[in-house]
């Protein structure tokens, strides 16, 4: 795609702007909107395809609404680039989702044209229908909420709370502008669906009865998402109606972009640093959005990938659940293997797993795999509909831990504070891809809720065990003489707990490295473990309040072991967008920050009469008790 020689984008600043700007030349705008996307998108990754398919629709929503005095809401905010083009942000283009560079989702710390910040899926109607009641409240009535949902949205649960309220309530003033491409990630599932295939195929003159209008609204539509005029026309219709109005648009995700027109599997949806003429991967770049091409390293939704379906062809209980992440899950391959036993539910994570429950019930063992951060809105029914009936359901969290570029709201650094507390559920997090098949065998073979978590990285290195204690697996150990610190480390934290130990050992300071499979609930045999060290640290990539270290700290204490434990963990906060690697130094999970974090707590002062100096070593471990099931 060639720059014009007269660039309109230049030129605009604002909506104000683009409203001044004659109807004739919105194509060519247009045209230099995609042009940009595709350059800046595939330099740095992003959103791609979502975008390039708003490109006409949100320029037609800036010419007839008036943000930030008209409320726009974007649902699904990876949708928004062209808003932030629109709205005066096209230099941070050059940072987008770099640190302190422009986010990939709406942000309120950037334009007052952003009102949502969180790009959690499904929420928009629900905030449309809070904004619309307070302005009803206030005599504001002239002042239009217009919700934009859709690339999937329309699947989620909360999305029909939100009609049902906003339908019930004629004399408020809300545009649902409904983007309807027929994919999330993959086509969309369900029967709205199919109902909106109908809608289609009837055409202008089916205006009649359907399911929005039996809800209360007024219909438009279909509308072509790529004709301007035609939008604005629709639009303004929309806008002069006193009353709830439901505008549906049709559009094609990665609309002018032939990569991504022809890509089978997502439309480009996400990509990493690729080739701007191709599509294809640039260069393997890890923290990015994700790629539609395969990169040379493993990720660790690859090695699950594969273990999923090596289980599935040897039990043939295993089925699998998606919320419309079925391939950025790793459930492409088992789906295409075994079609009759995946199911994608749409982005309805609460149903995913309460479907999953009636699975179990009906004596199959349903994987459900999601990502970390979209697991936090379903804790209700994994504690309810799960866990209390006790059922054999697996939960796989990919992007657990620090995530990077994609910011606050999609760091999965809440899961294991939120469901420590759910009884009876237990939690694992695989070290390395060996142990990742080994806990998910051992997950599908217990009957109760189990849950494994893994990062957005490429696959840790092998490290193997020196042994294996009580189901504890033992990776380092210093001389029998120098039980100074037990460093117990998660996942693939552990490759940093190992530097560290090396890194302690040239302060003459001994240190044993464990890695315990099942971090949650705690295994009896660490706080016994712990009890023979001077000092325990505890590492993870989760927050540090009510995280696996909090839970060992209550189990030495439950146990009366007094050896002092230092919990590594992410603050209680909202952590912006950075590269994963970079964040994980800035708050201290390297090894360098292990090591320090040792050193610091040798020099405090001790606390009054600790076990380890009052007994004997052979004295200071409490009676072990019976292994957990897990091990």
């Amino acid at each position: 795609m060639r720059k014009p020689a007269t660039s309109l984008l230049e030129s605009v600043r604002s909506p104000a702007g683009l409203r001044s700007l004659p109807l004739g030349v919105l194509p060519q705008l247009a045209g230099e909107i995609r042009a940009f996307l595709v350059e800046r998108v595939c330099a740095v990754g992003g959103h791609l395809g979502p975008n390039l398919g708003v490109v006409e629709l949100t320029l037609a929503l800036h010419r007839v609404f008036d943000s930030p005095r008209d409320a726009l809401v974007f649902d699904t905010g990876h949708q928004a680039y062209v808003h932030k083009l629109l709205t005066g942000r096209q230099k941070g283009f050059v940072g987008l989702r770099q640190e302190d560079g422009l986010s990939g989702y709406p942000s309120r710390s950037e334009s007052e044209h952003d009102l949502v910040a969180n790009s959690h899926a499904s929420t928009a109607l629900s905030y449309a229908d809070g904004l619309a009641k307070a302005r009803q409240l206030a005599g504001e009535q002239d002042r239009c909420v217009v919700a934009v949902i859709g690339d999937g949205a329309m699947t989620g649960g909360l999305a029909w709370e939100g009609l049902n309220n906003i339908g019930a309530a004629r004399e408020r003033r809300v545009v649902v502008v409904l983007n309807d491409n027929g994919r999330s990630y993959a086509p969309t599932t369900g029967a709205l669906s199919t109902h909106l295939r109908t809608l289609q195929k009837g055409g202008r003159a089916q205006t009649y009865r359907n399911v929005f209008t039996d809800l209360g609204f007024a219909y438009v539509g279909p509308v072509d998402g790529h004709n301007i005029a035609e939008l604005e026309q629709e639009l303004h219709r929309a806008r002069q109606m006193d009353r709830p109005v439901v505008v549906h648009v049709k559009t094609v995700k990665g609309k002018g972009y032939g990569p991504a027109e022809q890509d089978e599997a997502d439309h480009l949806h996400a990509v990493g640093v690729v080739d701007p003429v191709t599509g294809r991967a640039a260069v393997a770049a890890l923290g990015t959005a994700g790629t539609s091409s395969p990169s040379p390293a493993r990720s660790w939704t690859s090695v699950f990938a594969g273990a999923l379906v090596e289980v599935a062809v040897r039990r043939p209980e295993v089925v699998a659940v998606t919320a419309s992440m079925l391939r950025p899950t790793g459930l492409g391959i088992m789906a295409e293997r075994f079609p009759e036993r995946v199911f994608d539910v749409g982005i309805a994570e609460q149903h995913a797993v309460t479907s999953a429950a009636g699975m179990a019930m009906a004596g199959l063992h349903p994987v459900v795999a999601i990502y970390a951060t979209f697991l936090n809105r379903a804790l209700d029914q994994v504690l309810m509909d799960v866990a209390l009936h006790r059922l054999p359901v697996t939960f796989v969290l990919d992007r657990a831990g620090i995530t990077g570029p994609d910011g606050a709201s999609h760091h999965g650094m809440w899961d294991l504070s939120v469901f420590s507390t759910v009884p009876g559920l237990q939690i694992a997090a695989p070290r390395d891809p060996v142990q990742l098949t080994e806990l998910l065998d051992e997950a599908i073979a217990l009957d109760g809720p189990t849950m494994l978590r893994i990062p957005k990285a490429t696959a840790s290195p092998g490290m193997e065990a020196l042994a294996r204690m009580d189901g504890i697996d033992i990776l380092h150990r210093s001389s029998a003489r120098s039980l100074d610190v037990l460093i117990v480390a998660l996942g693939p934290l552990a490759a940093q707990a190992l530097k560290a130990a090396r890194e302690l050992e040239e302060f003459g300071i001994g240190s044993t490295v464990t890695d315990p499979r099942w971090i949650l609930p705690v295994n009896p045999a660490l706080p016994a473990l712990a009890a023979r060290h001077r000092l325990v640290v505890s590492v993870e990539d989760n927050l540090r309040q009510g995280g696996a270290g909090t839970a060992l700290l209550e189990a030495c204490q439950d146990t009366g072991v007094t050896t002092p434990v230092v919990r590594l963990g992410l603050p209680h906060a909202f952590i912006e967008h950075a590269p994963r690697q970079q964040l994980l130094e800035r708050y201290g999970l390297t090894a360098e920050a292990i090591t320090n974090a040792v050193l610091v707590a040798r020099s405090a002062p001790a606390p009054p009469s600790p076990m380890w100096a009052s007994a004997p070593l052979a004295a200071r471990a409490p009676s072990a008790a019976t292994p957990p099931k897990t091990t």
